[in-house]
């Protein structure tokens, strides 16, 4: 899935990006609520994560105003308040779910699971781009009927790139989503990892299914979807 984390505990905040990506997750982690609202409006999260107080604007502001821009993504708060009142005001802001902190990181993918469960629009479960399909599930890539095996790193460039096949990802976003900012890796690693993917997913003489777009970063060659 595709989550937007908000939460201003550093600590947390790294050891919750870690182990959702762990998980195959997508994450972009902010710190603030107005990053939040910003980047939740820009972006088509699966699931916001929202810790309730945040520095500017609060989580409970920021879903409100989500919800009135017609935000569809699960939210989910996180947050040390467990008073009946608070959660019931977390809740009717336009919160799906609500979890207290301290828990168990088990706790919080069943939550995440239940979020995509309920949504009136159910998470897709593969994306199909010219002969080749991502199952989102499994985590496999094939071509036709042939899987095509990927490392960690691989599946992770492939499924941001397949499932936002309309849009150019700029190099910041991929190197964002792939190592995170509190990595440090050379300018050439997202060009290295580029190129061990097309050796796999390319046939020769054939257009790569990888398309640099110069000065800016990488998209699909979407021949047909």
């Amino acid at each position: 899935m595709n989550i937007l984390l908000a939460e201003d505990d550093i600590r947390l905040g790294k050891l919750m990006t870690h182990l959702l990506q762990k998980e195959f997750h997508l994450v972009d982690w902010v710190i603030n609520g107005m990053e939040a609202y910003n980047n939740a409006r820009c972006s088509n999260y699966d699931v916001i994560i929202l810790d309730w107080m945040l520095p500017g604007e609060n989580g409970l502001s920021v879903c409100k105003r989500l919800r009135e821009k017609g935000i569809n993504s699960g939210i989910l708060f996180v947050t040390a308040k467990d008073a009946n009142e608070d959660i019931i005001t977390g809740l009717d802001s336009g919160a799906d779910d609500y979890i207290v902190k301290p828990f168990e990181f088990n706790e919080l993918l069943a939550r995440i699971r239940a979020i995509s469960r309920r949504k009136e629009k159910p998470l897709e479960d593969s994306v199909t781009i010219n002969d080749f399909t991502l199952n989102l599930n499994s985590h496999e890539l094939k071509r036709n009927d042939t899987i095509i095996e990927l490392t960690k790193k691989e599946y992770q460039l492939v499924e941001i790139l397949m499932r936002n096949h309309k849009q150019v990802i700029t190099r910041e976003v991929l190197f964002d989503k792939l190592w995170g900012y509190e990595i440090e890796v050379s300018d050439n690693a997202l060009d290295a990892l580029v190129k061990l993917v097309r050796k796999k997913v390319d046939v020769p003489g054939t257009p790569s299914l990888i398309q640099n777009v110069r000065g800016i970063g990488y998209k699909v060659r979407a021949l047909h979807v």
